[in-house]
C-alpha cells in the first residue's frame, strides 16, 4: 500500500504539473508572443475556463499527501515555510491579476496586471523547479524529522545548504524553461495567425535552452543525489522513463516544425511527465533524503499511514478521482478547438 500511494501521489503531482504547466506556461510567454490587446485576450481567453481547475491537482496532491505520509507532510511544510508562503502569494496574485485585468479599462491598469501575471508565473515556475531540486538533492533532517534551510547559503553543494544553491537554481531555470516552452506550444494549439507565429517560433527557440538544461541538471543530478545513480544502475528498467522523456523532447521539435500542434503539445506533455517519473523512480522508495544521515531520512515505510487507513483512503480516493476526471473530460471537451478573438464567432 505505501508503493501504491506513493505512485498515486506522483502521478497527481505529474497531472499538475502537465495541465497547470501550460498555463503558468502561457503566462510566462504572455508578454512576449502577445503585442496587442487583442492578442492577449486571446492568450488569456485560452486558458481561462481551464486555469482555476488545473490547481484543483495541486490542492488534491497536498491532500493525498497529507493523508498518505503525515510525516513528510509535516516535515516539508514546516521546512519550506517560507519558499511555499511565497508560492501561496504568487498564486494569488496570478489569480487576481486574471480575474481583475477586464474590470477597468485604463491604460495603466492593464500592463499592470499583465506583468504580474507574467511576472508571477514565471516565478512560480522557478520556485516549483528549485522544490523539486530540494527534494531530489535532500534536506538536512534530523533526527527529530524535522529540517531549516535558509534561503541561501554560500550556493555550493556542502552540508550547510540553503534552498538555493547551483543545483536548486538549476532545476528552477530549467523548469521555466520546460514550462515556457509547454506553453507556447498551448498558445500555437489554441490561436492563430501573428500570434500563432510568434508563440511557434518561442517554443523553438525555447526548445534549445530546454535541451541544454535537461542534459545539464541530469548529469548534476547523478553527481549530486547518489541514491538516484545507485537506483537506476540496480534497475535497469527505470530508464524506460528518461527514454520515453527524450523521445518526447525529440518528437515535439519534429512534430511543432511540421505544424503539428496537438501531436506537439502532447510530446510536450510527454517529456514533462518521463522527467517526473524519471526523478521519482530515482528516489524510490525515499520521499525526501536527508544529507546529514541516510537513516534520518523520510521513506515511504517510517512516514506512511498505517495500512489499514490507507486502504480505507483507497476506496474513497478512486470514485472520486472518476468524478475528477469525468469533470476534466467534459471541461476540455467544451473548451475545444481555437480562441477567436474576442467578438467573432
Amino acid at each position: 500500500m505505501p508503493t501504491l500511494w506513493f505512485c498515486l501521489v506522483a502521478l497527481m503531482l505529474a497531472v499538475y504539473t502537465v495541465l497547470d504547466g501550460f498555463d503558468l506556461g502561457a503566462g510566462i510567454v504572455h508578454l512576449v508572443a502577445a503585442r496587442t490587446e487583442a492578442e492577449r485576450k486571446q492568450v488569456l481567453r485560452s486558458i481561462g475556463p481551464l486555469w482555476d481547475g488545473n490547481e484543483v491537482w495541486l490542492i488534491a496532491a497536498g491532500g493525498t499527501l497529507y493523508f498518505a505520509f503525515p510525516k513528510l507532510y509535516a516535515a516539508s511544510f514546516s521546512g519550506f515555510y517560507l519558499p511555499l508562503m511565497i508560492v501561496l502569494w504568487l498564486l494569488m496574485f496570478r489569480g487576481i491579476a486574471i480575474e481583475f485585468r477586464n474590470h477597468i479599462d485604463n491604460p495603466v491598469w492593464k500592463p499592470l496586471w499583465d506583468a504580474i501575471f507574467a511576472g508571477a508565473s514565471a516565478l512560480l515556475a522557478v520556485f516549483f523547479g528549485a522544490a523539486l531540486g530540494n527534494v531530489v538533492r535532500g534536506v538536512p533532517l534530523d533526527a527529530s524529522g524535522y529540517f531549516f534551510e535558509p534561503l541561501w547559503t554560500d550556493f555550493g553543494p556542502g552540508p550547510e545548504t540553503g534552498i538555493l544553491d547551483f543545483y536548486t537554481i538549476l532545476t528552477g531555470l530549467t523548469a521555466f524553461f520546460v514550462l515556457g516552452v509547454h506553453g507556447a506550444l498551448w498558445v500555437v494549439l489554441k490561436t492563430g495567425g501573428d500570434l500563432r507565429a510568434r508563440a511557434l517560433r518561442l517554443a523553438l527557440r525555447g526548445w534549445w535552452g530546454v535541451l541544454f538544461l535537461t542534459i545539464g541538471v541530469s548529469f548534476a543530478t547523478f553527481q549530486v543525489q547518489p541514491i538516484v545513480s545507485s537506483a537506476f544502475e540496480s534497475r535497469r528498467w527505470l530508464w524506460l522513463f528518461p527514454v520515453l522523456s527524450a523521445a518526447g523532447l525529440v518528437a515535439m521539435r519534429s512534430f511543432a516544425k511540421r505544424g503539428l500542434e496537438k501531436a506537439a503539445f502532447l510530446s510536450s506533455s510527454l517529456f514533462i511527465g518521463g522527467l517526473l517519473a524519471s526523478a521519482a523512480a530515482g528516489l524510490y522508495p525515499q520521499l525526501l533524503p536527508s544529507h546529514l544521515d541516510p537513516a534520518h531520512s523520510l521513506t515511504i515505510e517510517n512516514s506512511g499511514a498505517p495500512v489499514y487507513g490507507l486502504k480505507v483512503g483507497l476506496a474513497w480516493w478512486i470514485p472520486g478521482m472518476i468524478l475528477v476526471t469525468s469533470y476534466f473530460v467534459f471541461v476540455y471537451r467544451r473548451a475545444s478547438g481555437k480562441v477567436s478573438p474576442e467578438g467573432e464567432g
